[in-house]
């Protein structure tokens, strides 16, 4: 076995909750920081913190906005969080296939 590829799996994305907003937000322009939070049932403190790491490495765009006079924030992937995205799962499918039985 070839360990050369899971060395070069982006740490940032490959977190389990971090993996799950990127999976999500990969499959639509843009979801609220409420609809992510439900769907993946976390805390408040436990997303925002992984939003902000997913924000500092360039992956997810946050905006901040109000709607019917209540604030809203929105997260969508950013051109470089696409590309790595792409790029993780391209890796994780090289993983599998080198490690499947023939």
């Amino acid at each position: 076995m070839n360990p050369e590829p899971f060395l070069q799996i982006d740490r940032v994305i490959h977190e389990k909750g971090r993996l799950a907003i990127m999976s999500m937000l990969a499959a639509t322009p843009e979801l609220s920081f409420t609809e992510l939070r439900d769907a993946l049932e976390m805390t408040d403190g436990n997303l925002t913190t992984h939003i902000k790491a997913l924000q500092q490495e360039g992956y997810i765009a946050v905006a901040k906005s109000f709607q019917n006079n209540r604030p809203l924030t929105t997260c969508s992937l950013t051109a470089p969080g696409r590309k790595a995205f792409a790029e993780y799962i391209n890796l994780l499918e090289k993983i599998v296939r080198q490690n499947r039985p023939k």
